[in-house]
């Protein structure tokens, strides 16, 4: 039986230059008396278009290191109760999105009401339309991201305008757009080919690949811009195509290319946006088996072997192209930590490890040996 499970999200607005509108008229979208968690290199932003037309801002929070490890929960939580927040606006990526529907959770459990979070992404990865998010656990013997899914914190305003994105640093930017890619493919572990979500997806992909594929070397997105080499509407089209890519996130359960990502990330640092770049081709070819032919709703290719040998293909001359990372001693990650990975995921997250089809143990070492 298939199944389409829908989140509460009430509103998606998109266009470009809405970002001031948007910020007036937060109170429409029950958005009431907000904090902003947002990083420091977006105060900018944040003072230019956001705080300017706000009206009961209760201020703004800006402690948010890269995988939201548990003290900065905490603190964030501490934020909200002395401003009085009565919502939250995340601007930002992945992680700041995480740190919002972390302390929303957390506010329930300390409180019994969840806060509203109005979503301003600034990447590529789609968190804004999800209710997973990651805390990264900083008490153990090892730095551990643990995986939450809490419906009552997916975001319920998501704003989409291509200014704010524009002054994302080139590698995030582009490296979080991988990341999105990661979630179409990795969506299709257990939904077919009539599903909606691989309907929006591949169209997502394409959106994606279309334009990375004819994108710039060499410059930050501002200038690409004004040497007239990428237009405003190319960024609004790949912040679409991150939507569609992400459209269901409760119809799907993602697989092996994120869990390696997370471990990576949350456990040894790494650029939560990187690893996509250095996991997800491997990780289709790997897996094919798997995924069998449904890899080809990405392409014309029938077959799961070639069907994922193209669509892998097509990811890894993207990957090159944008002159992003593939490989994890790009990292400076030792080698020797591979077989602690291994074990971490082996551990963690045995459903996905069992992708790699009979015997995985020693595919995953090999797998894993192949991405450093």
């Amino acid at each position: 039986m298939d199944q389409l499970t829908c989140l509460p999200q009430e509103h998606v607005v998109w266009g470009r230059d809405i970002l001031a509108h948007v910020a007036a008229s937060l109170g429409d979208y029950s958005i009431t008396r907000p904090i902003t968690f947002t990083v420091s290199f977006l105060e900018g932003l944040h003072g230019e278009y956001l705080l300017p037309n706000m009206t009961d801002s209760a201020g703004i929070f800006t402690d948010l290191p890269p995988h939201v490890p548990d003290f900065a929960v905490q603190a964030g939580l501490r934020a909200c109760l002395a401003s009085r927040a009565e919502s939250i606006v995340a601007l930002g990526g992945g992680s700041v999105l995480d740190a919002a529907k972390a302390v929303s959770a957390q506010h329930f459990r300390e409180t019994g009401r969840y806060l509203p979070i109005a979503a301003l992404p600034t990447t590529l990865s789609g968190s804004e339309f999800s209710h997973y998010f990651g805390v990264t656990e900083t008490s153990g013997t090892r730095k551990f991201k643990r995986s939450y899914a809490v419906r009552e914190t997916v975001p319920k305003l998501v704003a989409i305008d291509p200014q704010l994105i524009a002054g994302t640093p080139r590698e995030l930017l582009l490296s979080s757009a991988i990341k999105g890619i990661d979630h179409a493919v990795e969506g299709m572990r257990r939904v077919g080919i009539d599903h909606p979500h691989a309907i929006l997806a591949a169209r997502g992909v394409e959106r994606f690949l279309d334009v990375l594929e004819r994108w710039p070397k060499g410059l930050e997105t501002r200038a690409a811009i004004e040497q007239d080499l990428i237009s405003f509407d190319d960024l609004l089209q790949l912040q679409l195509a991150a939507w569609q890519c992400y459209f269901y996130p409760a119809s799907v359960i993602y697989g092996l290319s994120h869990r390696i990502g997370h471990i990576l990330g949350g456990t040894f640092g790494l650029p939560h946006s990187m690893t996509s770049c250095v996991t997800l081709a491997p990780v289709i070819r790997a897996c094919a088996g798997t995924y069998g032919d449904k890899l080809g709703i990405f392409g014309k290719d029938a077959g799961h072997a070639s069907a994922a040998n193209t669509l892998a293909d097509r990811i890894e001359r993207a990957i090159e192209a944008l002159e992003l990372p593939s490989r994890l001693r790009a990292f400076d990650l030792p080698r020797e930590v591979l077989p602690e990975v291994a074990a971490m995921l082996m551990q963690h997250y045995p459903d996905e490890v069992a992708d790699l089809g009979d015997a995985p143990e020693p595919k995953l070492a090999a797998l894993l040996e192949g991405l450093w």
